[in-house]
């Protein structure tokens, strides 16, 4: 069994800069992908950022040239640096992760980020 296990939530004001990991524990090979969605209440989870083995990272729109998403395969650990926040970024973080060998899809259990002044 594999846990996704997130740090790095807070409450920071707007303008205001935040990093979030991920790390994987239990039976987990090397990740094949490692994945940052986020949810607020009434609204679907939405992807914010994907690390994919042999693939370029991609990041939804309205986070491009302020986040950044990296990870160690050796670690099986992911991070989130948000930078710039705005209160639209206020969300729960959801990591998620597929593994080589594994068809298991995991789910991190969430963590808050809220940008208010």
């Amino acid at each position: 069994q594999v846990h996704l296990v997130e740090s790095g939530g807070d409450s920071v004001q707007p303008g205001g800069s935040l990093r979030l990991s991920c790390a994987a524990s239990g039976n987990s090979g090397t990740f094949h992908a490692m994945n940052w969605y986020r949810q607020v209440p009434g609204r679907q989870r939405e992807l914010v950022a994907r690390i994919r083995a042999g693939e370029e990272n991609t990041y939804l729109d309205s986070v491009k040239g302020r986040f950044t998403i990296s990870g160690d395969h050796n670690t099986n650990t992911v991070w989130l640096q948000m930078n710039n926040l705005k209160p639209e970024d206020t969300a729960v973080y959801y990591c998620n992760a597929d593994f080589y060998g594994d068809v298991g899809d995991y789910w991190g259990q969430g963590i808050q980020v809220t940008v208010s002044s």
